[in-house]
């Protein structure tokens, strides 16, 4: 660790999106550590094990390997393990690239966060405002309630909880001028692979949804907003 901050991002089948990401890094001169998570059966493994081969172990960017637990699970299992050691937690997306501001995205994030327990999202010129689809928060809210995102969802709608989160528990903050851009094929700035036809089959749009409507209709939410007001109140 050399930062206080650390962006996980999930990643499979889209090797080429590491060394796009690290030019992003540099080119808006961020110095949060950034975490490439990779599944061991991914079919572009060794790809993925060329490019995690160019960097030194232990530097700002890492990459860990292990089985699939597909975005969700990934990120909590890497988010639970870093919220001992990191002030800041993020997620992205292999298909965002955070972009040259006069201010830096990852000093924003520091700012808006440094003031106690909250979440902080930018605008992904896609969904802006409407949707956290990259997203910070300070890492005690992953430690007070054991994930980054519910566990009984699998890829979607995790964006619409953290926004009822930061809502609830009245601290999150949106910056329009943050521009962590999303490529993705709803705005013509992908091609729609694999990875996107699988996340967003009917299948997976149903089950998702009816995981996060039982969720926040169902006491899930609000004893997760109980104890983030608590943390509130007490920090």
């Amino acid at each position: 660790m050399a930062d206080d901050l650390l962006v996980i991002i999930p990643t499979r089948g889209r090797p080429q999106a590491v060394m796009a990401l690290v030019r992003a890094w540099h080119e808006t001169g961020a110095t949060a550590d950034l975490l490439f998570a990779v599944d061991n059966d991914d079919p572009e493994l060794d790809a993925y094990k060329r490019e995690a081969a160019k960097f030194m172990k232990g530097g700002q960017v890492r990459f860990v390997f292990g089985k699939r637990l597909r975005l969700c699970g990934t990120l909590n299992q890497q988010a639970i393990k870093a919220a001992k050691a990191y002030r800041y937690l993020a997620f992205m997306g292999d298909d965002h690239r955070p972009r040259a501001a006069p201010v830096p995205w990852d000093a924003r994030i520091r700012e808006c966060l440094s003031g106690g327990p909250g979440i902080v999202y930018g605008n992904d010129l896609l969904q802006g405002e409407a949707m956290a689809t990259a997203v910070a928060m300070t890492s005690d809210i992953v430690g007070t309630l054991g994930y980054m995102a519910p566990d009984c969802l699998i890829h979607l709608c995790l964006d619409l909880v953290w926004l009822d989160w930061g809502r609830g528990m009245g601290r999150i903050t949106y910056l329009d001028d943050m521009v962590i851009e999303h490529l993705h094929p709803a705005n013509g700035k992908a091609e729609f692979d694999a990875g996107y036809e699988e996340v967003n089959s009917d299948a997976m749009v149903s089950a998702d949804s009816a995981a996060y409507y039982d969720y926040r209709d169902n006491g899930g939410l609000e004893a997760d907003l109980a104890k983030l007001r608590t943390l509130v109140e007490e920090s």
